[in-house]
């Protein structure tokens, strides 16, 4: 979907998420706003996200008028295409930091039904990640690399011991 419009991708990203199409999950989330905060907010984004799209249709339709083919700007026209350019590159950054947003929404919402699983996967996982790191040698503190083992004999090998 390189085509694709911000809004397309973020009405796509919601829609896989929450296993519905917009229009229910629209109807849904004004009917029980309590229910599911996540898919208000993924919708609230996506509600500005319309508005953005249609400032970048406006800009990119101003920038084709001035710029079409055969057309010669005038002087006083390079200043309102220049901010049309600029007005353009705002709303598609915008655009783009809706859809990044929809996006933390929906690994929120990930990460929420992770927390949900049974406790012993948790801490299966948990003893996974400590089991990575070395024990401390006791008295040391916290932020103290933990001792590597000797691998050989003792510092004074050669000679007699007494």
């Amino acid at each position: 979907m390189p085509d694709a419009t911000a809004l397309a991708r973020a009405t796509a990203l919601i829609e896989e998420a929450w296993g519905r199409p917009i229009e229910a999950l629209e109807s849904l989330a004004v009917r029980s706003p309590c229910d599911d905060p996540l898919l208000r907010s993924a919708l609230h984004i996506r509600s500005s996200m319309v508005i953005t799209e249609t400032a970048v249709a406006v800009h990119q339709d101003r920038l084709h008028a001035l710029t079409r083919p055969g057309h010669v700007p005038a002087f006083y026209d390079l200043e309102r295409l220049t901010s049309s350019a600029a007005d353009l590159r705002i709303a598609q950054a915008e655009s783009r930091s809706f859809l990044q947003a929809v996006g933390h929404v929906i690994e929120a919402r990930e990460a929420a039904a992770d927390e949900g699983r049974a406790p012993a996967v948790r801490l299966a996982q948990a003893a996974v990640a400590r089991s990575g790191r070395s024990p401390r040698a006791l008295g040391q503190l916290p932020d103290q690399p933990a001792s590597s083992a000797a691998v050989g004999p003792s510092a004074a090998g050669r000679g007699p011991h007494r």
